[in-house]
Formats: structure tokens, sequence, C-alpha cells
């Protein structure tokens, strides 16, 4: 590993100072990705800046009902959080499935937002990763890809984005807040990871020197009727073959909104857009389900050893949008 500097900061505009006057220092918030990459030699920083001391630690009711989060909160601390639970339970389930306890501890939602892919490619540093080395080319393509990508993907990188959390912000519009030396801005999550493209080494569309600061998540009066459901390779901590998080308001049989995020199937957190507008409006029925799902997989482009995520993805949609339709008959 390569030797680092090491620095604690207490003010947000004591941060961004310490990284504007550092181009090769990086934000370090519980380190559960960062720190994990730097062993393997991906990331190798020349000085950690420590924010977990910065007063961005809380999560508030926001005047019009939403949740503002801040980016120290921990994953345990998002997960256990009484309004989160009420209000957007799919976001505390997710946390829950994302990790084991050890690491939700530690994790940090800014954190959670800026890990990196676990594509076997990408952490072999003796190796061609386009996302790792730019124009080495992506071996995955032609080699281990069972867990990549299914869409959004380009002949430059087919891997996927690893988070849990994410997936449930997605689905609920959430807006990451940051802030720069020249002040305060923010992203929606549709708009805050960039596509593939060419460029899969850019990864998000933060500003230079940015430190994101928090989550704001509007009032979604269907989020409190939610779930996430993830499927892995074994029930112990392991990252995700495909989930899903998803919010129903059904009236009299008939579907009035719906929510759908996919996870483990894009480089980001996928909102199943034409699923859901294949739903609204329409019946709430198992029939009707896989058809919505069957709508946004059909742009699924599959490589030979991950097209059983298009069935699992089918699967899960009908599952739990069934399970959410039985309980608000109950």
């Amino acid at each position: 590993m390569k030797e680092f500097g090491y620095q604690r900061v207490l003010e947000v505009s004591e941060a961004i100072s310490v990284l504007g006057a550092d181009p090769d220092a990086r934000f370090l918030g519980g380190g559960t990705n960062l720190v994990d990459l730097m062993k393997t030699g991906v990331e190798r920083p020349g000085r950690l800046v420590d924010v977990r001391e910065l007063p961005l630690g809380h999560v508030e009711l926001t005047s019009d009902g939403g949740l503002r989060i801040g980016a120290t909160v921990t994953n345990s601390d998002l997960a256990a959080h009484p309004e989160v639970r009420r209000r957007y339970p799919a976001l505390a389930q997710a946390v829950l499935a994302g990790a084991s306890g050890q690491l939700r501890n530690m994790a940090t939602v800014g954190g959670n937002l800026l890990q990196r892919t676990r594509c076997g490619y990408f952490t072999d540093v003796a190796g061609p990763c386009n996302k790792r080395l730019p124009g080495s080319g992506c071996p995955a393509i032609e080699g281990e890809h069972h867990n990549h990508a299914i869409f959004g993907a380009s002949e430059h990188c087919v891997a996927t984005h690893p988070s849990d959390m994410g997936v449930a912000l997605a689905a609920f519009d959430a807006v990451v807040r940051y802030e720069t030396a020249d002040g305060p801005g923010e992203l929606p999550l549709a708009d805050f990871y960039l596509p593939v493209g060419d460029t899969p080494h850019l990864e998000t569309a933060l500003p230079s020197g940015a430190l994101i600061t928090g989550i704001t998540l509007p009032p979604a009066p269907v989020a409190a009727h939610s779930r996430y459901r993830k499927v892995r390779e074994r029930a112990s901590y392991a990252f995700a073959i495909g989930s899903i998080a998803a919010a129903l308001d059904v009236r009299d049989g008939v579907v009035q909104e719906v929510r759908l995020a996919f996870g483990a199937v894009a480089s980001r957190p996928w909102r199943a857009l034409a699923a859901e507008r294949a739903l609204t409006g329409g019946p709430a029925t198992a029939e009707a389900f896989a058809a919505a799902a069957d709508a946004e997989l059909a742009a699924a482009e599959a490589l030979p050893h991950n097209g059983y995520k298009v069935p699992l993805m089918r699967n899960l949609v009908v599952a739990l949008l069934t399970e959410l339709t039985e309980e608000a008959a109950r």
C-alpha cells in the first residue's frame, strides 16, 4: 500500500479547502470501500481527509414531509431511524440487506453512494479494465460476467453498481446535496451517475472537489407501502445478483401509483420507468405485473452468461408487487 497522510476535519469548509489544496487527497467516511481498494492498489491517495466528525450526522424531517439525511449518518443509524422505517421502509430494508452489522456500523450514507463496482477485473490491478485504466479494455465481456449488467452497458464496460441503498433511493427520487468551494449544489440521483458510454472511469456528475453533504427524499406517501427484495448467491452477507425496490398504491384493484427500481443490473441503480408507465392506471394483477416487467426488460441486452437476470427480475417484479397488493387488501 502506498504511504499516505491523514487529516481529520471538523467543518465542511475546512474539508473542501484541504481537498482543494491537495489534488491527491480523498475524503474518508467509514472506509469500508475506499480502504479495501487502497489495499489492492486500485486507489492510491496521498492523503485521507477524515470527514466523519463533520456536523452531517442527522436525519431530519423536512417542512414538506420528506426527509433530509446527512452524509455521515451511518448505515446502521439510517436503517434504525423511526421516520425512515415509517415513511420509507424499503430504504431501511435495503440498508439492512446491504452488509454485515459491523460494516453498517462504519459505512456512511455519502460513502455508500460513491462505492465502486465489485467487478473482479476492476479490483485486479495486474490486468486491464477501462474503469480503472481507461483504454485498456473490458475483459469481462469475453470473460467472467455472470453478475454483470443487462441495462445501460457499453462495449467499454459491463460492470454493475453494488449499492442496495441506492436502489431504494432511486425509487423515491432522492436528491444528492453537495458543497464545493463555489457554494452548495444538488443533483437528482437520476442524474448523479453518468452513463457508461466510452468513459466508464467517469462515474458521477459531482463537480471536482465536491463533498457530499446529504440526501433529500421528497415526500412520497406511496413510499410508506414499500418493500426491498434482494437475491444473492448465498444467504449471508453478499452482493446482489438482482434486487428490487417497489412501492405500490392500489385502490379498488387499480394501480394509482407505483415506484420500481432495480439493482445489480446496470452501472447505476436502474429506475424501471417503462414498467411504471405500463402499470399506472391499470389492474393490480399478476398478469399486469408480468407484462409491465416484460416492457422494462425488453431493453435488456444480456451477455452469454448473465441472461438469467431477465427472468429473475421478471419474477421479482411479480412476486413483490403481488405481495404489496395482498397486504393492501388486508
